[in-house]
């Protein structure tokens, strides 16, 4: 087989995901990731998937030579700590659709941009970036992408790029979102600091603060500073793209009503599933074990009542700090005009 007949098969296949695209080579880095490694993977990223090293580097110009075959395309954009990773392996559904979790493609577009990329070649490659996530998988009908909550920057320009693209903003509840970063110690205190930073490059984070003022902000505060930049971001998209293509659910309502759910995300990505097939969804391994957890623990049930459990350990450990960092947040979202109830718009379309 010759070159171009060998890349035009890996550029007609969705087994090779476009995993990176290098901006030097102007190429993109495919991986073979059968739906298999996709079901094993808990994000399709380096540090998951298997061989990642063995990829084919294939220039952007010989893409335009083979049009990729696409499906419609639709997202989940989230702040983290929501059960996004949960609901993306619920869209796992052969003949229907697939659920990509946090592709690192779409951080290299938010890395690229965050190193001057020109703003006009930048839209080009984010569109073919766009056509080859969006290749189905078999006789899937559509491909349901979760990018990284890095990637709030791109919602706007992906959802212009494809206007038949829909998008649910996904997030936890404040005291919630807090209880997640205290459970996880030193590590989640370090990730909120970083998530603060590339904010602050992106340019969304929430003003009114001198960076000695953010210095001189506790762990949880930053964590918060993190939630309500995302939440005004969520509130521009809304506004940019409108509340027909946009839909807003916090997690404590995903985990309290599953079923309304996958329902209603059925109804607003068009995917036309039956109510047998909805049920099976449910019975499935995305919502009867933990997204998140080695193989050897993936049995774990995690839903409302687990949820709950942790977030009660955490607010015996933590909550008086957490309440207090709440009331500040509340004060800070008050004087910047920033909603704290966005509301669950998803429910409202259904």
């Amino acid at each position: 087989m010759n070159l171009a007949a060998r890349e035009a098969e890996i550029i007609g296949n969705a087994d090779y995901l476009a995993h990176r695209y290098d901006e030097v080579a102007d190429g993109y880095r495919f991986v073979h990731v059968p739906r298999e490694v996709h079901r094993s993977c808990t994000f399709i990223t380096d540090e998951h998937l298997p061989d990642v090293d063995r990829y084919k580097l294939i220039s952007r110009a010989s893409l335009t030579q083979v049009p990729a075959r696409t499906a419609p395309i639709h997202f989940i954009f989230h702040s983290a700590y929501c059960c996004s990773t949960m609901m993306a392996r619920a869209f796992d559904i052969p003949g229907v659709s697939m659920g990509l979790k946090e592709p690192v493609v779409l951080n290299d577009m938010i890395g690229w941009r965050r190193r001057g990329a020109d703003k006009q070649k930048l839209a080009t490659v984010l569109d073919t970036s766009l056509d080859l996530l969006a290749r189905p998988m078999g006789d899937d009908r559509a491909v349901i992408v979760k990018p990284s909550n890095i990637c709030t920057p791109l919602a706007i320009p992906a959802l212009k790029l494809r206007p038949q693209a829909k998008a649910l903003l996904l997030y936890a509840p404040l005291e919630s979102y807090l209880q997640s970063i205290a459970k996880k110690e030193m590590w989640g205190r370090i990730w909120v600091r970083d998530v603060l930073i590339g904010t602050l490059k992106d340019g969304y984070a929430v003003g009114g603060f001198s960076p000695e003022e953010l210095l001189q902000l506790t762990d949880l505060q930053v964590a918060a500073i993190g939630w309500l930049s995302q939440h005004a971001a969520f509130a521009r998209i809304i506004g940019t793209i409108g509340p027909d293509r946009v839909a807003t659910l916090d997690s404590d309502s995903f985990l309290a009503n599953q079923q309304t759910t996958v329902s209603a995300l059925n109804r607003f990505f068009a995917l036309d599933m039956s109510d047998e097939k909805i049920s099976q969804i449910l019975d499935g391994p995305a919502f009867t074990s933990h997204s998140k957890l080695d193989q050897a623990k993936r049995g774990a049930v995690f839903d409302a009542k687990a949820r709950k459990e942790e977030q009660s350990k955490m607010a015996a450990l933590h909550g008086s700090e957490i309440n207090m960092v709440c009331q500040w947040a509340k004060a800070v979202a008050d004087s910047q005009k920033i909603k704290l109830e966005i509301g669950d718009r998803l429910f409202d379309q259904s």
